[in-house]
């Protein structure tokens, strides 16, 4: 499992996925600023990769600030905030973990200013590791509609690096693996940012799961050739309705799925 942000010795490192896949390189965060430049770059991306990551700039930037209360500390704390917000004004997640700590800090606004920024760190791992747990069981629930010699396809990039690890839709693939079961992966590029061709290959590579890269206009050519058993996309969000959000792209697929009589399921 890659991870993709994560706490060293006070410092957030972040892999730079724009790097990907020719160089692997970790950025050092020492400031919420240099996070909040990850987010907007784009060196982090992936709904629940992005939620994680601003809660750790949100505890590193309350690090940052001198007060000697809370109600001097809280006005800086919504500065660093709304500074966060700022990066990805589409991203749900981002939102969530900005609330989400927000809500953690007046809950804990009686306790010594040090102690709370000890907790902020504490709360963002726990996002974290919280956020993997989940991910193993999606990977569990979807694992069963895997069969053994599977071929699968794929759009976009929903592995370890989308999340704080271990993935959605290539989490399922990677549970299926676990359990033993051999399985070969059909990726589309996934135009125009390439996040299949870049991202999600080298993710497979990396896990040792086979794997084939294929232009986007080609997925209707192995679904009529009867080459692909299912498909499993993420979600970067799903409607009370069962409706869906994702990728550009995934429409097409699902349509091309529907149309060939073969399964297909968002992670």
């Amino acid at each position: 499992m890659i991870p993709t942000v994560e706490w060293k010795d006070g410092i957030v490192r972040m892999l730079d996925q724009t790097k990907l896949p020719l160089e692997t390189v970790y950025n050092e965060c020492r400031d919420y600023e240099t996070v909040a430049k990850g987010i907007k770059e784009l060196w982090v991306r992936g709904a629940p990769a992005i939620g994680v990551s601003a809660a750790m700039g949100l505890a590193l930037g309350a690090r940052q600030i001198t007060a000697n209360s809370f109600d001097e500390f809280w006005p800086k704390f919504e500065e660093i905030c709304a500074h966060m917000a700022a990066t990805r004004p589409t991203a749900v997640n981002l939102f969530w973990a900005i609330d989400r700590i927000k809500k953690f800090v007046q809950k804990n606004k009686d306790k010594d200013l040090n102690a709370i920024k000890d907790l902020l760190v504490r709360e963002s791992q726990e996002m974290i590791d919280n956020d993997i747990a989940t991910n193993r069981k999606i990977g569990a629930n979807g694992a069963v509609f895997v069969s053994d010699n599977d071929n699968i396809i794929t759009h976009c990039n929903a592995g370890s690096i989308a999340t704080a690890g271990y993935g959605t839709a290539e989490g399922v693939m990677r549970a299926a693996v676990e359990d033993g079961k051999k399985i070969h992966v059909y990726v589309d590029e996934t135009r125009p940012v390439l996040q299949g061709a870049r991202l999600t290959t080298w993710e497979l590579m990396q896990e040792n799961i086979p794997c084939t890269l294929i232009t986007d206009n080609m997925a209707g050519y192995f679904l009529y050739r009867d080459m692909i058993d299912l498909a499993i996309v993420g979600a970067d969000r799903i409607a009370r309705n069962g409706d869906v959000a994702n990728k550009i792209g995934t429409y097409s697929l699902a349509v091309l799925c529907k149309e060939h009589g073969i399964p297909f399921y968002v992670a």
